[in-house]
């Protein structure tokens, strides 16, 4: 590999709305981002189906789901 080309590889902060920090190393710097692992309703459980104009109870009749 050619010297002097490479970005510079450093640790950052990752911080996150909720308040989570994260420490991890990138080309960039420290970031701050709106949602992630410790937030998101996916990965915490909490997510809900939004039912808009009957269309869960449509499919689940459709296909003969309890």
């Amino acid at each position: 590999m050619k010297a002097g080309i490479h970005p510079e590889y450093v640790d950052v902060n990752i911080k996150c709305a909720c308040g989570a920090e994260y420490k991890t190393r990138s080309t960039r710097g420290d970031m701050n981002v709106e949602i992630c692992s410790n937030c998101h309703p996916f990965y915490t459980g909490t997510q809900k189906i939004i039912d808009s104009a009957g269309r869960v109870d449509r499919f689940k009749k459709k296909y003969k789901m309890k």
